[in-house]
């Protein structure tokens, strides 16, 4: 029970697990049997992942069961044989890739490594590939490279299947459904997106450098060549300049077209000798086109007429590579087969070759020539110097004339006829004359009152509309000032409404602080008093007991002092006196001065505190 599947990167072996899963193993052999996996992309290959395929359109989006060929469209898909013993744990396991829930068809992935549990139970796994029976070829699947949708950009298909073993019968209409000969190359409902095939190698592989090198060289030659017949410079990519063609160059100005003609003719028939002129001035431009008949002629003239000198110029001879004139033979971009032999090389025309080309020889003259008059502008007849093209002759020309706009030409018979009149009636005619026209210039004039009556109208009209138009801005600009006017006085009325009441509430403001000083001094004031009559009851009782203190002392020094009178009388008695008198009395004298001294300073201390406070 096994398959073998044959890729484009090497083969596989799968063996079945049948027992456990029939109807998925059986779809398998049997689509294997009808080669239906013949040529299948492997259209999602994901590195260390799993590589899907099966699907002949090669997007991921088709597959059908065998069950649906052989039972019809509702039979296309078939139910999931999911066991949880079956499990992708192994690098290589096989299982079906559904589109839902038992929509199983026929793709199906391999998986590139092992452990990738959270497939299990979402999938039917139904094989596996041994070691030794294709896991290198897993492994260089693996490798491919891929886009970021995970196709590879060399494909990678499978080329054939073979059915090892298959234990399960073939049903009776398979036999219709096994081709005769194993189908290859690509199925043909595949869509899927070209890539580079399973078969191709790179060039550098196959061939030899020199080689390599010849063959880049064609390709971008033919590029080059379609860049400049996009672009309009060429009628073909494919077109080739004429090999019997030789281009000159580095010629010298004085040499002609009669002296290459001749000096070629020596190597063979010259059809034609062309030195290229400016087609303004037909000064020569220094190079030229030799045309021969024979082709061996031309590869002769190249060989010898090489850095030759002609006209003591050293001359430069090529073959031309100009398509110019071959244009011709090509119609809207594709080529004109009737004429592939035939041409002009000097013309382009088909029906004739350089040789026989007639262009060039007519000398057709001059397309426009000058007036051959003396008479300038300004002159008697008023010629002047004017172009004559063909089929004008010169009388024609000088019939030209313009005339005088304000006077009118008399004609001679006019002239002899007033010559032969008489001075009188000659004058009486050119009164009449002049009346004449003075009625036409008045006539004139009233036209051209006329005409320009309806202009002043309509200026009038204008000025009429513009001094309408100018009132009414006017009153517009009165009505829009005194809109503005009005709103100023009124918001000058509110701003001087909150500016009084600003003014009222600083007021407001003033009394309430003037109340709060006011109630400040008065607070102050009563201090002050309070301070002031504590300092006098202060001073009184100091004065008090300063007086009681010197009653005592005076007490004292009266009780001393008559004692000391006693002792005066004594010792006056007696006759003498003593120093322990003396120094007491000084002592008395300076405790007087030094209590002086302190209330002195105790009453101006307080007068100083006093004036503070106020």
């Amino acid at each position: 029970m096994s398959v073998l599947i044959v890729t484009s990167l090497g083969d596989i072996v799968i063996d079945l697990v049948t027992d456990r899963c029939p109807l998925t193993c059986k779809n398998f052999l049997k689509l294997c049997k009808i080669k239906y996996y013949n040529g299948c992309l492997f259209h999602k290959v994901q590195k260390d992942f799993i590589a899907q395929t099966g699907d002949r359109s090669g997007t991921g989006d088709g597959g059908e069961s065998v069950y649906k060929f052989l039972y019809g469209d509702q039979a296309r898909f078939f139910d999931d044989e999911i066991h949880p013993d079956l499990k992708h744990s192994k690098t290589g396991t096989v299982a079906m890739a559904s589109a839902g829930k038992n929509c199983n068809a026929s793709q199906f992935y391999f998986t590139l490594r092992e452990d990738l549990d959270y497939l299990d139970g979402k999938h039917t796994v139904f094989g596996v590939v041994e070691e030794e029976e294709g896991l290198e070829t897993l492994s260089r699947i693996s490798e491919a490279y891929v886009d970021t949708e995970g196709r590879p950009f060399k494909d990678i298909r499978i080329k054939h299947t073979y059915v090892l073993d298959d234990p399960f019968p073939d049903p009776p209409q398979l036999a219709e459904l096994i081709p005769d000969r194993s189908p290859e190359g690509k199925p043909d409902v595949e869509t899927a997106e070209p890539r580079l095939e399973d078969d191709w190698v790179p060039m550098d592989e196959t061939i030899g450098p020199a080689e390599l090198e010849e063959k880049l060289r064609a390709r971008e030659a033919h590029t080059n060549a379609a860049i400049l017949e996009s672009i309009g410079d060429i009628p073909d990519a494919d077109i080739k300049p004429p090999e019997n063609v030789l281009f000159v160059c580095k010629l010298n100005p004085v040499t002609q077209d009669e002296d290459l003609f001749t000096i070629f003719s020596r190597f063979g028939n010259v059809i034609s000798a062309d030195i290229i002129r400016d087609w303004k001035t037909g000064d020569s431009l220094c190079y030229a086109f030799i045309e021969f008949e024979a082709k061996e002629s031309c590869e002769m003239a190249y060989f010898k007429m090489d850095n030759t000198l002609i006209d003591d110029r050293r001359i430069h001879v090529d073959f031309s590579q100009s398509v110019s004139r071959l244009w011709a033979k090509y119609r809207h971009g594709k080529k004109n087969r009737s004429n592939e032999e035939g041409g002009c090389f000097k013309c382009g025309a088909p029906d004739h070759i350089a040789k026989d080309c007639t262009q060039g020889q007519e000398n057709k003259g001059q397309k426009y020539v000058l007036k051959e008059s003396d008479g300038q502008r300004g002159g008697g007849d008023n010629q002047r110097y004017e172009m004559v093209f063909e089929g004008d002759t010169m009388d024609e020309g000088l019939k030209r004339q313009k005339t005088d706009k304000h006077h009118r030409q008399i004609s001679p018979e006019r002239r002899e006829d007033e010559v032969r009149r008489l001075p009188r009636d000659v004058e009486r005619e050119r009164e009449k004359e002049r009346g004449r026209y003075r009625g036409r210039d008045r006539d004139g004039g009233r036209n051209r009152d006329s005409e320009i009556t309806p202009d002043r109208e309509r200026e009038q009209n204008k000025d009429g509309d513009a001094d309408r138009d100018g009132f009414r801005e006017r009153v517009k600009d009165r009505s829009r000032d005194r809109e503005r006017e009005k709103n100023r006085d009124e918001n000058a009325d509110t701003n001087g409404f909150r500016e009084r009441d600003k003014g009222r509430g600083r007021d407001r403001e003033r009394t309430q602080d003037g109340e709060r000083y006011k109630n400040r001094d008065g607070d102050v004031d009563k201090v002050g008093y309070r301070d002031r009559d504590g300092d006098k009851h202060r001073a009184r009782t100091r004065e008090e007991e300063r007086d009681k203190s010197r009653d005592r002392d005076a007490d004292r020094d009266g009780y001393r002092g008559r004692g000391r009178e006693r002792e005066r009388e004594r010792d006056k008695e007696q006759g003498r006196t003593t120093d322990r008198d003396q120094h007491r009395s000084y002592e008395r004298e300076e405790d007087r001065t030094r209590h002086g001294r302190q209330g002195r300073d105790d009453d101006r201390e307080r007068s100083s505190r006093v004036e503070k406070r106020r």
